[in-house]
């Protein structure tokens, strides 16, 4: 396996043993060039950039350099992470989710095989908050406190994405939902974390300005701002609500388990 990241001090060391490294961003074309030579099969991340100065920019401008390089060297599967919505009426205006969905396009037209991971919420944002639910109690969201919604455990989209990129008999373009086995309401997470970690969680509601604000005073950039708060908008427009549970999209990560394993330990550190 080859990886690409700018410190590769920051791999673990059992990690470094394991992989060749190329050093760079995934952003560059002289790097990814280095990186997919004889390569035959691609995991496509865009990460987060806080100040670009269009959301275009961060998606789709990021991974631009990418497809010609998979044209040049002809590789056959590309599994990149993405989100939930395509085909919604919310989707042309859901920030982050609108980009990487115009993302996936531009991949897509190289003419390699590609599943995009279409995710909704990730459990482990959560672990943004990990310092107010230990401190305060209270963990902070737009959606309404009574909303039932669907999250996925990051740890399921990766082995949604290596079993992709192990049996790779599959052709052609498309999505792969990867959901939580259960919907579950802001009070309804507030109530499991009360009782994973010992003691009394609340769900505090912020509205969409309020959030806003939050991620301005941040220092957030304001195209990257506004990106965040039209997806949360979409979200509680029904943007994730659109996709059926089967065996084949339902990751098996609860969140009662992700608190145990994942959410507890981050909190009493």
């Amino acid at each position: 396996m080859r990886v690409i990241v700018r410190d590769p001090g920051k791999l673990p060391e059992a990690v470094r043993a394991r992989v060749d490294i190329v050093t760079g961003s995934h952003g560059d074309a002289d790097v990814v060039d280095r990186a997919f030579t004889g390569a035959d099969a691609v995991f496509w991340l865009v990460p987060p950039d806080l100040h670009a100065p269009s959301l275009d920019a961060a998606y789709s401008g990021f991974t631009r350099a990418a497809p010609k390089a998979f044209t040049t060297h002809e590789i056959g599967h590309v599994v990149g992470v993405s989100a939930l919505g395509r085909g919604t009426p919310v989707a042309g205006r859901a920030g982050h989710v609108t980009a990487s969905l115009a993302m996936d396009d531009l991949i897509a037209s190289t003419g390699a095989a590609y599943r995009a991971l279409a995710n909704p919420t990730f459990m482990d944002n959560l672990l943004w908050q990990a310092v107010s639910i230990r401190d305060e109690g209270v963990f902070t969201g737009t959606v309404a406190a009574d909303r039932k919604s669907t999250m996925v455990a990051t740890r399921d989209i990766a082995a949604a994405a290596a079993h992709l990129l192990l049996d790779r008999s599959w052709t052609g373009t498309g999505e792969v939902a990867v959901l939580g086995p259960e919907d579950l309401t802001p009070n309804d997470m507030a109530h499991i974390m009360s009782e994973v970690l010992g003691r009394p969680i609340r769900y505090r509601h912020q509205s969409l300005d309020d959030f806003r604000a939050t991620l301005t005073a941040r220092g957030i950039g304001d195209p990257i701002t506004t990106a965040y708060v039209d997806m949360m908008r979409a979200k509680e427009n029904g943007l994730d609500d659109g996709v059926p549970r089967t065996a084949a999209t339902v990751g098996p990560t609860g969140f009662r388990e992700w608190c145990e394993q994942i959410l507890a330990p981050a909190v009493r550190a």
